[in-house]
C-alpha cells in the first residue's frame, strides 16, 4: 500500500483555503494547472511509497512512538510557493514550523527504524499542495495572490498515517483518493 506520515489541517482551516483556491482558479491561465481536492490537502511529513502490509504494524509502533515524543504545536497555512519553475504551486505554514520540521524528522526515522527504504534525505519543505503542471508555469501571479493568506492558528494535536489511492480511471482531472489508516496523539514525553 501507498503510505505517508501526515499533518492534517482542520476542515475550517481547509474551508478557508478553499476560498482562496477558488479565487486563484480564476486567475488567466489557471485551466492549464491541476488543483489539487480538498480531500488531498495536508503537510506530508515523510512519503514511504509502497510499503508491504507486513511491515505496516512496525512503521505504526515506531511512529506511535514519534508521536508521544512530540508536544502539541502551534500552525497556521500562509503564503506560497512553488517547486519545479512551476510544477507544484502549495501554500505554505506559519507559527512553530520548527516542530513540524521535528515531527517530519521523526517520521522519516520511524520508516529507517522500521526497516523500510527511505531514499536520499531532504530538508523538510513544509507545504500543502494546491496544484501541479507537468511543465513549467509561470505561477508569479497565484504565489503574489497567496502571499496575503493566513488562515486561522490551529494546535497540531495528532499524527496521521495516510493511504493514497492513485488515480486509475484516465478520466482527466480524476484526484488520487487518501484514508487514514491511523493517527497518534501527540504528548510530548520527550
Amino acid at each position: 500500500m501507498r503510505l505517508f506520515a501526515a499533518v492534517l489541517p482542520p476542515e475550517d482551516v481547509t474551508h478557508d483555503l478553499a476560498t482562496e483556491v477558488d479565487e486563484l482558479k480564476r486567475l488567466p491561465g489557471a485551466d492549464t494547472l491541476r488543483w489539487t481536492g480538498r480531500p488531498g490537502w495536508h503537510f506530508t511529513l515523510a512519503f514511504y511509497g509502497e510499503v508491504d502490509a507486513d511491515a505496516v504494524p512496525a512503521l505504526s509502533a515506531r511512529l506511535e512512538r514519534a508521536a508521544a515524543r512530540t508536544a502539541p504545536f502551534e500552525l497556521a497555512v500562509r503564503g506560497g510557493g512553488q517547486f519545479g519553475h512551476g510544477r507544484a504551486l502549495w501554500a505554505g505554514a506559519a507559527g512553530d514550523v520548527p516542530a513540524l520540521r521535528l515531527l517530519a524528522d521523526r517520521a522519516e526515522a520511524a520508516a529507517r527504524k522500521a526497516g523500510l527504504e527511505t531514499g536520499e534525505h531532504r530538508r523538510y519543505k513544509a507545504h500543502l499542495t494546491v496544484a501541479r503542471s507537468r511543465d513549467a508555469v509561470d505561477v508569479r501571479p497565484y504565489l503574489e495572490a497567496l502571499a496575503g493568506f493566513e488562515s486561522r492558528t490551529w494546535t497540531v494535536g495528532e499524527l496521521a498515517l495516510v493511504r493514497s489511492y492513485l488515480p486509475r480511471s484516465g478520466v482527466p482531472g480524476e484526484q488520487p483518493r487518501y484514508e487514514v489508516v491511523a493517527r497518534w496523539a501527540l504528548a510530548g514525553a520527550g
